[in-house]
C-alpha cells in the first residue's frame, strides 16, 4: 500500500536518514504548504543535520498553525540551548513542561540547564553531540533494534560469509548504492573518446586512457565516500572530449552523491584552487571561513551576503564569494563563521549555496 510523504519521510528520521528525509520533503513543498506536520518534520530532520537557519525558519512557519506542540517546543528550545541562551530555552522546555507534565527530555533540559547549563559546557556538549539528547526525541533506530536482535544468533554465520566471500572489503566506510550497472562496457573503453569534434569546444582534451582512468577513479572515490573527488573526476569528463555515453554515466553518478555535514565533508578544496579551476570543481560541496559583509535578507524569504574567506583573524583576505541560503541563517555579523555551502554558478560568476553554519558567537573563534 502507498504511503504518504510524511509517513515515509518519518521513518527515513527514525533511521537516522536524515538528508533522505529533507531531499524528500522539499520536494513536495508546494503540496504541503500550511501543513504543520510537514514544518515540522522538514525543521526537525534540518535541526539534526546542523542546519539551524532552515529548522528555525521551519519552526516558525509550524508555530504559525500551532502553538503548544511538545515536539515543536522542544525543537525550538533545542536551537536557544545550542546557542547558550539558557534562559529562553528554559522557557521553551518550562513550556513543555505545562502541557505535558511527563515530558523526559524537558526534564531532563530543565536539570541540566539548573546544575550544569554554563556556556563552556554547552559548547562541549554541542562539540561532542551529546546536546542532541535534548532534541525532539525520534524514538529507537528500527534499523538497530533488529540488528541488535538478530546479531546474537547470526554473529558466527555472518562472520564466515564475511570472511569467505569478501575477505578484502573495507566495511569500516559503509557500504554505498550498487553502481555495477555505471561500470563502462568494452566498447565505451575502446571508444572513449568523441568521434565528431567539429563545433565544440572544451576544456580538457583527454587520452583514451585519461578518460577511462579518470572515470574509474570517480567509482573508486564513490565507494570509499570521496564524494568531492568524485564530483571533480565527473566534471573533467563532462568538460572533455569523452564519448558521449560516457558523459551520461558520469553524470549519472553524480546524482548519488550526498550532501555532506561540517563533520562529514571530505577533501575540502581551497579557495584559490576554486577560483583558478572553478568549470573542475562545480558541484563540489566546501566548508570556508572568514567574516559575512553585505548581509541582505530578500522579500521572498532568501539571504545573500558576501563570505570573506580566510578573514577570521580580520588580518588576510583570501578572497570573497557570494553565498546564498533559502532562508535567513543564525549569523552575528561582525563574528566570524564557519559556511558549509555547494560551489554553483550563475551568470559565468561562482557563489555558495549556502547548507549550514558555525560560529562560536562567545570568544569569536570558530
Amino acid at each position: 500500500m502507498a504511503q504518504d510523504v510524511l509517513t515515509v519521510a518519518w521513518k527515513f528520521m527514525r533511521k537516522r536518514q536524515f538528508a533522505t528525509a529533507i531531499k524528500l520533503l522539499e520536494g513536495r513543498a508546494d503540496v504541503y504548504e500550511g501543513n504543520f506536520e510537514y514544518y515540522l518534520l522538514t525543521g526537525i530532520a534540518c535541526l539534526y543535520v546542523g542546519d539551524f537557519g532552515a529548522a528555525g525558519a521551519y519552526f516558525q512557519k509550524a508555530r504559525q498553525i500551532k502553538l503548544t506542540d511538545s515536539r515543536l517546543l522542544l525543537g525550538q528550545a533545542a536551537i536557544y540551548l545550542r546557542r547558550g541562551d539558557t534562559e529562553r530555552a528554559l522557557q521553551y522546555y518550562m513550556e513543555v513542561k505545562e502541557n505535558d507534565a511527563s515530558n523526559r527530555t524537558a526534564q531532563d533540559a530543565i536539570e541540566f540547564i539548573r546544575s550544569r547549563g554554563d556556556y563552556d559546557t554547552i559548547c562541549r556538549w554541542v562539540d561532542t553531540g551529546r546536546i542532541k539528547q535534548f532534541y525532539p526525541p525520534l524514538g529507537p533506530n528500527p534499523a538497530k533494534v533488529t540488528a541488535a536482535i538478530l546479531y546474537a544468533s547470526a554473529f558466527v554465520v555472518a562472520l564466515t560469509l564475511v570472511l569467505v566471500f569478501v575477505p578484502h572489503s573495507d566495511y569500516s566506510k559503509g557500504a554505498r548504492k550498487n553502481i555495477s550497472e555505471l561500470s563502462l562496457t568494452v566498447d565505451e573503453k575502446n571508444n572513449s573518446q568523441e568521434k565528431d569534434l567539429s563545433g565544440q569546444t572544451f576544456s580538457y582534451i583527454l587520452s583514451e586512457k585519461q578518460i577511462t582512468g579518470s572515470y574509474n577513479n570517480a567509482l573508486k572515490y564513490f565507494q570509499a565516500k570521496r564524494d568531492n573527488m568524485v564530483q571533480i573526476e565527473v566534471n573533467r569528463i563532462l568538460n572533455s572530449n569523452a564519448a558521449l555515453s560516457i558523459k551520461q554515466k558520469a553524470a549519472v553518478l553524480s546524482g548519488y552523491l550526498d550532501e555532506p555535514t561540517f563533520d562529514t565533508i571530505t577533501d575540502n578544496p581551497s579557495y584559490d584552487e576554486v577560483q583558478s579551476e572553478p568549470a573542475l570543481y562545480m558541484d563540489c560541496w566546501v566548508s570556508w571561513g572568514g567574516k559575512i559583509a553585505n548581509a541582505v535578507q530578500n522579500p521572498d524569504g532568501t539571504y545573500t551576503c558576501q563570505l570573506l574567506v580566510g578573514y577570521e583573524t580580520g588580518k588576510n583576505v583570501e578572497g570573497y564569494v557570494t553565498v546564498k541560503f533559502n532562508s535567513v541563517p543564525n549569523i552575528a555579523t561582525d563574528q566570524p563563521v564557519k559556511i558549509l555551502g555547494k560551489i554553483s554558478s550563475e551568470d559565468k560568476k561562482i557563489f555558495l549555496k549556502g547548507k549550514s553554519v558555525y560560529q562560536n558567537v562567545k570568544d569569536g573563534m570558530l
